[in-house]
């Protein structure tokens, strides 16, 4: 019994992250791919911070599962540069084709499936699993950039 329960929980927390990588991946693909006569309203952040939340089963739900998903803006330095990236999420133009969409979800804890116990003696560990994922991809070149809206 205590295998079976083990098993359980680490399929669970393997379960939470690959649904919460998926979701933030689906999100970078539509944040850079999507023109601004596909987005029906709003702009560009608010509607990959949508898509992430459509695509997360469930974990990132509501209004606070949608505070926790971040998504940042970068302008890549010229060719041959070792400079790093430049922040550019809270200029208009931080969406330009070229630059880099980073969507995540840092840290999302996660309620554990069955509590853990250690022995007879003491209460069964609830302690939440923290859980972080990233993705990120270059914005496509596109007739017409929507709007970047507030990030991240």
């Amino acid at each position: 019994m205590a295998g079976i329960t083990a098993l359980m929980g680490v399929g669970w927390e393997i379960f939470a992250n690959a649904t919460l990588q998926r979701a933030v991946r689906v999100g970078v693909t539509y944040g850079k791919t999507v023109t601004s006569s596909q987005i029906a309203s709003g702009c560009l952040t608010d509607n990959v911070k949508t898509q992430v939340q459509n695509n997360a089963l469930g974990f990132l739900a509501g209004s606070t599962g949608l505070a926790q998903i971040k998504v940042h803006y970068f302008q890549p330095p010229n060719p041959n540069s070792t400079a790093a990236l430049v922040d550019v999420s809270a200029q208009s133009t931080g969406n330009s084709p070229g630059n880099v969409i980073e969507v995540s979800v840092p840290p999302y804890s996660l309620t554990k499936l069955i509590p853990r116990i250690v022995n007879g003696y003491s209460a069964p560990d609830t302690a939440t699993q923290t859980v972080a994922v990233y993705s990120a991809g270059m914005m496509e070149p596109n007739s017409s950039s929507p709007c970047i809206g507030t990030a991240p």
